[in-house]
């Protein structure tokens, strides 16, 4: 706890300016005028560079901002968490900050801007151990930080965030394959890409870019789960939906697919490469926040939309078709592109083999 007695600027100024995100360091202004648990989370959300709102139905009708904040800040590598304007929060606000600190372990600071504790604040406070500071260079190097010097610029060209990514193993996100997950226990062997070739691994740069566009185009965990899994298996959606959070081994960096009746490669095991693992992770928190075990880690069939959405706003698609050829206006992503290349080629194939042979 910070005690600003005088609610000096330089107080708040230095936390802000802290704020750097890859550093581990969050600062929170919460919205003025605003009371609400869920406007809080979506503050946090905010601060956290993401979209307030998550898309879709909930239980309830109540949106799990909570749910989401916490599960992206137990995947980020975000140690310190500052809170301003403290001395406004409601004691309910301060508990779910409180819950947030606990679940999370991140350090909590929070910044009453006047000489003594606000009762509600105080009355919150009561339930844990805290210290409190009041002199500003204490709380300059141990709970604010210091600014980070930006790196400088780097040699590669600038890619507007405008631009489209076409990744080819998004070819097979809306396939109408349809397996199934597995009722017993299924341990997986590592996938063999018998039946289809395997998905061009991203380079570090397109990684990078591709990260950084999700976690600014949505909030929703297991939205960005699913993309995110598209990339490196090459799956559908329906296949997708097969993974639960007991799917997803941290440790060994490895995703289970199941295929029952082998639409593709059967039930396998998928490496998740470095960059995709925050996603995973903040998904398989996320869900067990809300359905447990059983619920589907990424995005489930009904979702498909958002999830289309969702990577339009980041600017991610599969390839395109020929102008000549496509069947929407152009401007428009073509999702299905690919199979309805498969599905011509089988119906020339098919029809080559109904004609009468000549003899």
């Amino acid at each position: 706890m910070v005690l600003d007695r005088h609610d000096d600027v330089l107080h708040t100024h230095t936390a802000l300016v802290a704020h750097h995100p890859p550093s581990g360091r969050i600062t929170l202004h919460p919205g003025p005028g605003t009371t609400s648990e869920t406007g809080l989370a979506h503050d946090l959300l905010v601060a956290l560079g993401k979209p307030p709102l998550l898309p879709g139905r909930f239980p309830g009708g109540r949106q799990p901002a909570w749910e989401a904040a916490t599960a992206w800040l137990t995947a980020l590598p975000v140690a310190r968490l500052t809170v301003l304007r403290a001395h406004r929060l409601t004691a309910r606000r301060t508990m779910r900050l409180l819950q947030l600190q606990a679940r999370t372990g991140i350090h909590l600071t929070l910044v009453c801007h006047r000489p003594h504790l606000p009762a509600a604040l105080h009355q919150a406070l009561r339930t844990v151990d805290y210290s409190v500071t009041a002199d500003f260079e204490a709380a300059r190097r141990h709970y604010y930080g210091t600014p980070i010097a930006e790196p400088p610029p780097s040699d590669e060209p600038a890619v507007s965030a405008s631009r489209w990514l076409t990744l080819p193993a998004l070819d097979r996100l809306v396939s109408y394959d349809s397996p199934r997950p597995c009722a017993a226990p299924c341990t997986p062997p590592p996938i063999a890409w018998r039946h289809r070739p395997p998905p061009v691994p991203l380079t570090a740069h397109t990684a990078q870019r591709v990260a950084q566009r999700l976690h600014t185009a949505t909030a929703h965990p297991r939205l960005a789960a699913a993309l995110t899994a598209a990339l490196f298996t090459g799956a559908s959606l329906q296949q997708l939906a097969t993974a639960r959070p007991r799917d997803y081994d941290d440790a060994a960096a490895t995703l289970a697919l199941h295929d029952r009746v082998r639409y593709t490669d059967g039930c396998a095991a998928y490496p998740v490469p470095p960059w995709a693992g925050i996603f995973l992770r903040a998904a398989a928190c996320f869900t067990r926040f809300l359905a447990g075990e059983d619920q589907e880690l990424p995005a489930a069939p009904g979702d498909r939309g958002h999830l289309l959405h969702m990577a339009v706003t980041a600017r991610l698609r599969p390839p395109q078709p020929p102008t000549a050829r496509r069947k929407g206006p152009v401007g428009r992503v073509e999702w299905d592109w690919r199979e309805r290349q498969e599905a011509e080629r089988y119906e020339a194939i098919s029809a080559d083999r109904a004609r009468p042979s000549r003899r």
